[in-house]
């Protein structure tokens, strides 16, 4: 592979590549949908915030094109393509690249799925790329038409926004991830069945899957509060420590979801465990109340011509109330111990 040249490392089928613009500041919104990525290039210098967005990663040229044009260092193009990466946050003097996990519960599969995103910040524009071509930031453009604070602001706190986005994004499939936990808790200790270890097997397989986007995502947030850049004012840093304390927010509640996840598995195996020994415990209480009866009747089955009883009128109606008796009073006995 010739040195610089880029690859995309992805896992879905590629779409089309989908460009959208908004150039913005107090008094207006331009907000348009590019066919040509050169048709941004005149933004770069404008004095208003200009963000823009692409949604696919598979046109190597454009992204390249993009990267010559804004001056983006070739390894940040390389790593934005890389959908493998963990979250993190490099600066690289004139701009600030940021990659990000995007968490969601998918429709069609009813899993937790992840999307890659990344985030450059420039002194008047912010250029953010993900990997499907998801409305994954559609509020924050609501934001923007609708005015108020984001659009007296910079790109600093665009980019802010963003983030917080992504982060609170977490805090919905969280939600949903502790109602499945209830439910499959329920089902466990009510009916547990075979489908439910798998239901486990793959809440467990989520779980790891969280702890691995999430986890990095308190370094790269912590990196952006704590940067000297001139990029990031003060103002700003402020509300990048209110989103690091939802992402600790965010880790220990992933913690906990994984422990009880961890014990659900206990409690599954306990539950198999305590319906075999009920099972048991009624077989052995018929097994024990039958030795007896089978012990008279391997008396009276035995082939010997003087027998007291054989001669008696009442001899076999008088075995079976003597079994009945026998079977009455251990059901009783069982009963009074509770073994039963």
């Amino acid at each position: 592979m010739p040195p610089g040249a880029l690859v995309y490392i992805g896992e879905r089928d590629a779409k089309q590549v989908k460009i959208n613009l908004i150039d913005y500041d107090t008094l207006h919104v331009d907000e348009r949908e590019l066919t040509a990525i050169e048709e941004c290039f005149p933004f770069r210098d404008t004095s208003s915030v200009t963000w823009i967005n692409i949604d696919g990663l598979q046109d190597t040229t454009l992204i390249e094109s993009l990267g010559h044009h804004f001056q983006l260092h070739p390894l940040l193009l390389e790593d934005l393509m890389n959908t493998n990466h963990r979250p993190k946050m490099e600066d690289f003097g004139d701009y600030i690249f940021v990659v990000m996990k995007m968490i969601y519960h998918s429709r069609q599969s009813g899993r937790v799925e992840v999307e890659h995103v990344s985030l450059v910040l420039g002194q008047n524009w912010v250029i953010t790329f993900q990997e499907h071509e998801e409305d994954t930031f559609g509020h924050i453009r609501e934001r923007i038409r609708m005015g108020g604070r984001i659009r007296k602001q910079g790109t600093d706190y665009l980019a802010y926004a963003l983030l917080d986005g992504v982060i609170d994004n977490y805090f919905a499939v969280l939600e949903e991830f502790g109602d499945q936990i209830e439910n499959t808790s329920t089902e466990i200790t009510i009916n547990p069945k075979s489908e439910t270890l798998q239901t486990i097997s793959d809440m467990k397989q989520e779980m790891i899957l969280l702890r691995k986007s999430v986890w990095p995502m308190r370094e790269t947030v912590g990196k952006m509060q704590r940067s000297e850049s001139p990029l990031i004012q003060d103002t700003t840093k402020i509300y990048l420590r209110d989103v690091y304390d939802h992402t600790i927010q965010i880790i220990d509640t992933i913690e906990s979801f994984r422990d009880m996840v961890s014990g659900m598995l206990d409690v599954y195996l306990s539950s198999l465990s305590n319906r075999m020994n009920a099972v048991m415990k009624v077989l052995t209480v018929f097994a024990a109340i039958f030795i007896p009866l089978t012990f008279v009747t391997g008396i009276y089955g035995m082939n010997f011509s003087y027998m007291p009883e054989l001669d008696w009128h009442y001899g076999y109606l008088g075995s079976l109330i003597a079994m009945g008796v026998i079977a009455a009073v251990m059901l009783v006995y069982f009963k009074k111990k509770r073994w039963l």
